[in-house]
């Protein structure tokens, strides 16, 4: 069953063509038909007749008639929307002339020799950016294949892509990396890529995280060469410059970034004394039952609790954790390892900075002295680092949660898209989904 109007069906308050122009968004367009189906919308369109000259050699040219161009428009609802064009064909009258034939073109409409419309394009990389879009599930909403799509969206990534002035305004910079595939290296190259992420604050000081880039490899050269490709006047701009603790991020920002103040992740810190104490679980586990953890086991029975913080503990699980460290002498180990855990995440808990910095500064003071060798080894790495620990306090409390936040877009982008296998392709799509390209 299919519904068919035309113009003549329009209210006569108006001009029947205009009212179908606004309708179908396209102003200098006629709309001449539409048919509509279940699942399928027909729209004719055309343009009114006017002279043309040859694109060569300017003679005036007459008609010679029409031909019909089908194109891939904007779903109506659940309905695919085709448009019909009627697209007028001219014939160069001049002999000498090699332009021969040509034909009307409306740039607004589609691009030359394009089956997509140029508002549909523009919708599939807007619904790629904010919806969690794949490109094969907007192919099938067209109506087209995923290489006709793709072969469209692709350029106008790159010409973002390319856009120097995107890395206009940066002032706090964050660095991680994170894994893009678990093939075979030699196929399909690094599986690690380093992303860097804008972390500048707003006017209220609120952090927007921004993706700007993602290069192959994890290493210092990797940072490095990205650094320097950007300039002097983008690395100059770099107050602010947060990491998780990786020796060769450190030594790039140390040479890129001379005026920058690093800043040691509060996440990574954290994790470290969480990891401090499962390790002593686990080794006095050994050394009391001679096995792993298993179920009755008064340590096994404590992990999770062990991993919260102590403020987040209810009565019971309080009283569990008592019952679980006095089971054994050996056990008071495990307790001074999660109190030292305690004390490194509370000195960045504390509401007033300059309280957070001396709890920080007690921590570099006594863990590296623990006769707890998790914890002394925990302690030398935070005296180590201590200048990009401390940094936190000094810098409005500084991090690379926005940089966190970010890889969790970027795994939700690739499971959506069940993996990538090209890597050029996985980087454009995952900067648009992660706000470092803007249409």
């Amino acid at each position: 069953m299919s519904n068919a109007t035309g113009c003549a069906g329009a209210p006569t308050t108006t001009d029947p063509c205009s009212r179908c122009d606004v309708l179908l968004g396209l102003p200098q367009v006629h709309v001449e038909a539409v048919e509509r189906a279940e699942t399928l919308m027909t729209v004719t369109v055309s343009l009114p007749w006017q002279l043309r000259g040859c694109p060569d050699c300017g003679v005036v040219a007459p008609s010679r008639g029409r031909r019909r161009r089908v194109l891939h428009d904007v779903p109506h609802g659940d309905a695919r929307v085709r448009l019909v064009w009627r697209q007028r064909v001219w014939r160069c009258p001049e002999a000498a002339c090699p332009r021969g034939t040509f034909v009307e073109q409306i740039p607004s409409l589609v691009a030359p020799r394009a089956s997509i419309t140029a508002r549909a394009l523009t919708w599939a990389i807007g619904q790629l950016r904010l919806e969690h879009a794949t490109i094969a599930g907007l192919a099938r909403r067209l109506g087209v294949s995923w290489w006709a799509l793709w072969r469209l969206v692709r350029p106008e990534l790159e010409r973002l892509a390319a856009d120097e002035s995107r890395f206009a305004g940066v002032t706090s910079l964050g660095v991680d990396e994170h894994v893009w595939h678990h093939a075979n290296p030699k196929k399909r190259g690094p599986k690690e890529l380093t992303g860097m992420v804008d972390l500048t604050r707003d006017a209220d000081g609120r952090v927007h995280a921004r993706l700007l880039d993602l290069v192959p490899g994890r290493s210092r050269k990797a940072y490095v060469d990205w650094l320097t490709a950007r300039g002097d006047g983008f690395r100059k701009n770099i107050g602010i410059a947060a990491l998780d603790p990786f020796g060769g991020y450190k030594s790039a920002i140390d040479d890129q970034l001379e005026d920058a103040t690093a800043v040691l992740d509060a996440f990574h810190v954290v994790k470290l004394g969480t990891a401090v104490v499962d390790e002593v679980r686990r080794r006095v586990q050994q050394d009391t039952t001679g096995h792993r953890g298993r179920k009755g086991d008064p340590l096994f029975g404590i992990q999770t609790i062990l991993r919260a913080g102590a403020e987040n503990l209810t009565d019971k699980q309080q009283a569990r954790l008592a019952r679980a460290i006095n089971a054994d002498e050996a056990h008071e180990e495990v307790f001074v390892a999660w109190q030292c855990a305690q004390q490194l995440r509370a000195a960045y808990r504390a509401r007033d900075l300059a309280e957070g910095r001396q709890m920080a500064e007690k921590v570099l003071a006594t863990f590296h002295t623990c006769p707890i060798g998790e914890v002394a080894r925990l302690g030398r790495t935070l005296r180590k680092w201590r200048t990009a620990f401390l940094a936190y306090f000094t810098t409005g409390r500084a991090n690379n949660g926005g940089t966190e936040a970010m890889n969790g877009i970027i795994e939700l982008a690739r499971r959506l898209a069940r993996g990538y296998r090209n890597r050029d392709n996985y980087r454009l799509r995952m900067l648009l989904a992660g706000g470092g390209l803007t249409p």
